[in-house]
């Protein structure tokens, strides 16, 4: 909702970093009203309440007196508010050329995903404070180029459609797997990641890395009910009940990336929804084809080569090849992937399955100390109990 709050601002006055800081007041002041009772409509309450913040940061800035009377006659009724849906115009203004590609990817995930920056900066595996620097110069970047909310022509919307399709990538990461917060995943954010997957698939049919990235959300996501249990603990995929996998997300994803499979050379989403599909076809764990998954991360890592599809091939390579193979290819990741949980959680898996408990209880409680997700973290020290459990 808060994108598309901010799309409409941005649509009628243009000054982007304005209306972004407007939306994130109107936002507070939600969380502190809302409790006692929705509005009967919370995009218009929203927007009317976004709109007198920018009235007033515009009157405290001594703006121009033309501008001011402008601004203050708007009626922002429910009737005001248009039904159009311009969150994908608002990603491909966030996504300017007049920006360097990472401080597009940071702008679109604050501005579209609504993530915290220390949200996006344990995306981008860096600090917070230089995560929130590069969103304070792609705001101010956007307001010098002059961009117009529109969407871009032809030929320049599909030099930003990387960065578009990485955007909703990362959202539907931090919805499916919570950097933090007392929930293991957040439902709004994969919802709306699937809700503008496909209406890019919708506005570019014949993009073929949009299919994928789509048919990847939704064979991902088919797990979701069997990802925790009742309490929120999370539940590792070799143990998840895959009858509770929603069979009609897979059917779909799986008919999607046979669509646009062999149509051209794979791009990194369609691997990745290769890889869902394989354990999406596999009647149980032990029914899982490995080695076909492996070769799929090999092929990806030279494609996009990155510390975390290094990290997920290690498992892959453990499964095939044994547990101290995985350890190997973990030797020598990039620093920054130590920032992460993921990479200590990893090697504490494989540490145990290799039989080295004590190993695998000091990985497994770095782990626990780095996340920010309070179940990751109930699930890492439930492990280590277990390793105490049976060494003593």
């Amino acid at each position: 909702m808060a994108p598309q709050v901010l799309g409409v601002l941005a649509r009628k006055h243009g000054q982007f970093d304005a209306c972004e800081d407007a939306v994130q007041e109107a936002l507070l002041e939600a969380a502190v009203q809302w409790p006692a009772g929705l509005p009967r409509d919370p995009k218009a309450w929203l927007t009317a309440v976004a709109s007198r913040r920018l009235i007033d940061a515009w009157r405290s800035e001594s703006a121009r007196r033309t501008r001011e009377e402008r601004a203050a006659a708007l009626d922002f009724q429910s009737s005001s508010v248009p039904e159009t849906d311009d969150t994908l115009t608002l990603m491909f203004l966030c996504c300017h050329p007049a920006i360097s590609a990472p401080s597009q990817l940071a702008l679109t995930l604050r501005a579209v995903g609504g993530l915290t920056t220390a949200e996006i900066a344990s995306a981008f595996l860096v600090p917070e404070a230089t995560m929130g620097q590069r969103i304070s110069r792609a705001k101010q970047g956007i307001q010098k180029a002059g961009a117009t909310f529109s969407m871009p022509p032809a030929s320049e919307r599909k030099a930003r459609l990387g960065v578009v399709l990485h955007v909703l990538y990362l959202i539907f990461n931090e919805g499916y797997a919570a950097s933090s917060g007392p929930s293991l995943q957040r439902e709004d954010l994969t919802a709306e990641a699937i809700r503008l997957a496909r209406l890019l698939v919708a506005a570019a049919p014949g993009e073929l890395e949009a299919s994928g990235l789509l048919a990847l959300m939704l064979l991902t996501d088919s797990r979701r009910s069997a990802r925790a249990l009742a309490d929120g603990m999370p539940v590792p995929l070799a143990e998840q009940d895959r009858c509770l996998w929603n069979r009609g997300q897979i059917d779909e994803g799986i008919a999607l990336l046979s669509s646009v499979l062999g149509r051209g050379a794979a791009g990194p989403y369609q691997l990745q929804a290769a890889i869902a599909a394989v354990h999406a076809e596999a009647a149980s764990s032990d029914a899982t084809d490995w080695p076909q998954i492996l070769a799929l991360y090999t092929v990806l890592e030279a494609v996009a080569p990155s510390p975390v599809v290094t990290l997920n091939r290690a498992v892959a390579v453990a499964m095939v090849k044994g547990p101290v193979a995985g350890l190997e290819v973990l030797d020598g990741l990039d620093p920054a992937l130590s920032r992460s949980h993921r990479l200590d959680a990893v090697r504490g898996h494989l540490l145990d399955m290799a039989g080295f408990p004590l190993e695998a209880r000091a990985a497994y409680l770095s782990a626990a100390k780095k996340t920010g997700s309070l179940q990751e973290r109930r699930y890492l020290m439930g492990k280590v109990a277990g390793l105490d459990a049976a060494g003593g």
